[in-house]
């Protein structure tokens, strides 16, 4: 296996090749060059599709499939560390967090490939009506046809696993287009998926300038279905511009969760402290906005911010570290940019702020509700927390945002926990748990700007495949 500094090659069907161009993977922390990857453009892409195309016409069996999943599901587990390392140099994920996302992979690539053994249509009772007497029907479930899939910086690991691993269930060839921040751990991946069997031009990887590569991806035609996890401005743009593929988006959210006056304050301080500065708040679901019913909030703070000052920051590769840096230096200015402008609005900071190139945990109190901090993505190590004077003003407050990815509530409660099921706007709710929480077999994914479909591998399968009806006159 290649290590994180050396100069990598693409993958288009099985050959790994240089263009004669360079795209600088930089750590985040040190800034120091941990890898070079090779640049690619327009004409790699469509010598990408041209491969994907051959192997969609040689298709490969379900056991197949199966098998090479599984494969792949044991490299990563022999591979752990090596994987781990890989994400925490090029996204300045901390060590230990990083090998959580390594195991999750694992995790995807094995529910895929119980998927792939089990996708099948369904028995129509078509004697159910006059027309349908003396026949019998079914659906078979037929891949859509090559995928394209754009992955963010933030997962480089996982979230890519989540794209290449049912598209392989479901029998689709892929063009893979990695963050060119975090390209590495996506090549590593590809390097895995080789070694477990995947013959040539099921896999195809490009690393370069989305304008160059994305274009090729939207206009040609042989593209049949996009994978898009980003923000939800490009996402949306790539389905407005692609009105006649399927295009999947996974995107972001402004994550709220409540806290009932009779919720475990401890476990709610804990759960959220947690999940609100994992990997600096760059989670699409970082909890990002508490609602405290008022007669708890000093008792929740009192537990909530110590908390949160306990979190280690610094050099994300020290095991003791929980917070490491943002991507890069524009962000880190825009979220602090965030943060001045709601104390100007009268918001309180109780805990962080800027240190150096690094951003603290930050808590703020009493912010509006049309301050960015509130309203948008924070996507950086911010959490706002403000009282409530009553669990519908909580719902309503939570609600009142374009997104819709994830909420959570903290209550002892099982009437207020439906209750905040029903009334929470969003793609999924989680109970006593914090809303930053996704295991990789449950329907995950939003409504109104976060989206428009649910990942997990059954999911996905289904979402890269089209059925086909089958009739039959006895």
């Amino acid at each position: 296996m290649a290590t994180a500094t050396d100069d990598r090659k693409l993958l288009v069907e099985g050959e790994w090749f240089e263009t004669g161009e360079w795209v600088e993977v930089r750590s985040p922390y040190s800034g120091e060059v941990v890898g070079r990857v090779a640049k690619a453009g327009a004409a790699e892409t469509r010598r990408a599709l041209d491969a994907a195309e051959r192997a969609l016409a040689s298709p490969l069996p379900a056991h197949e499939r199966a098998a090479i999943l599984d494969r792949v599901a044991e490299l990563l587990r022999e591979h752990h560390e090596e994987m781990a390392r890989t994400i925490c140099a090029e996204a300045a994920k901390p060590i230990r967090t990083a090998r959580v996302e390594a195991s999750r992979a694992v995790s995807t690539y094995t529910f895929a490939a119980v998927e792939a053994r089990k996708l099948a249509g369904e028995a129509i009772p078509m004697d159910a009506s006059e027309a349908g007497v003396g026949k019998l029907a079914f659906t078979l479930r037929r891949p859509i046809g090559v995928v394209a899939a754009i992955s963010p910086f933030n997962f480089p690991c996982n979230l890519v696993a989540h794209k290449l691993a049912p598209a392989l269930a479901a029998g689709c060839p892929v063009v893979l287009k990695p963050a060119s921040q975090t390209p590495l751990s996506a090549l590593l991946l590809a390097e895995l998926e080789q070694e477990a069997g995947l013959p040539a031009g099921w896999l195809n990887v490009l690393v370069g300038p989305a304008a160059e590569i994305g274009d090729v991806l939207v206009e040609d035609p042989r593209v049949r279905l996009i994978t898009f996890t980003g923000s939800s401005g490009v996402g949306w743009g790539l389905q407005e511009r692609a009105p006649r593929k399927r295009v999947r988006l996974e995107l972001g959210n402004s994550t709220p969760a409540i806290v009932a006056a009779d919720a475990d304050l401890e476990t709610a301080a804990a759960k959220l402290a947690a999940n609100a500065f994992s990997f600096a708040g760059q989670s699409c679901i970082s909890v990002q906005r508490v609602y405290v019913e008022r007669p708890v909030l000093d008792d929740f703070l009192a537990r909530f911010v110590p908390k949160v000052e306990a979190l280690v920051v610094g050099d994300p590769a020290d095991e003791a570290t929980d917070v490491g840096p943002v991507i890069d230096t524009g962000n880190r200015d825009r979220i602090a940019g965030w943060v001045e402008e709601a104390e100007a609005a009268g918001a309180r900071v109780l805990t962080g702020g800027r240190e150096g190139d690094l951003l603290r945990p930050t808590v703020l109190a009493g912010v509006p509700d049309d301050a960015k901090v509130s309203c948008q993505e924070v996507f950086g190590p911010v959490c706002i927390v403000n009282p409530v004077d009553s669990l519908e003003e909580a719902y309503a407050r939570a609600n009142g945002t374009d997104y819709g990815l994830q909420a959570g509530i903290f209550t002892a409660s099982i009437s207020t926990a439906l209750a905040a099921a029903e009334a929470l706007e969003f793609g999924g709710v989680t109970v006593n748990e914090a809303p930053t929480y996704r295991a990789d077999q449950m329907p995950y994914g939003g409504i109104k700007e976060s989206g428009n479909t649910k990942e997990g591998p059954a999911f996905t399968v289904r979402e890269m495949t089209e059925e086909r009806l089958v009739v039959l006159q006895r």
